[in-house]
């Protein structure tokens, strides 16, 4: 007999999940930002490495097959600052990075025009069930 979860307990799960996942994304971001911080202050390597390691990884990317074409030179540029703010370690520029990006996605969120999934309650479906016995699916569009 196949075992049965609800939805809830299903969720639950998934949220834990993705908790753990975040918190082991902040320890290496913190990881990351220490390391490198050090060696940037001891002058190992400086702006415009970063910018051309952004550039070599995007011509990798791009000769696998990962991206479909080279990112315009701008965007490199601003992926390279927005990792040297946090090299550098720049509260107040990190803040305003930060806003900054919260309104951009929070503006394309608002263009963008996705479809909802509503999930039935399970006296729905199963008056759906009831109401149709010889049709099988539970898909309402």
């Amino acid at each position: 007999m196949p075992m049965q979860i609800g939805l809830d307990e299903l969720l639950s799960m998934l949220v834990s999940r993705v908790e753990e996942m975040n918190l082991e994304n902040e320890n290496q971001k913190s990881k990351f930002n220490i390391m490198f911080r050090i060696l940037y202050k001891k002058g190992i390597f400086n702006d415009n490495d970063v910018f051309n390691a952004i550039l070599d990884e995007n011509k990798i990317l791009l000769e696998l097959g990962a991206i479909k074409e080279m990112p315009d030179e701008n965007l490199i540029r601003a992926a390279a600052e927005n990792l040297l703010l946090w090299i550098k370690g720049d509260p107040k520029e990190i803040k305003n990075s930060v806003e900054d990006m919260r309104k951009k996605l929070q503006e394309a969120a608002e263009k963008q025009n996705r479809p909802k999934i509503d999930v039935a309650p399970a006296g729905v479906l199963n008056e759906l069930d009831r109401l149709g016995a010889s049709n099988k699916s539970k898909l309402i569009l």
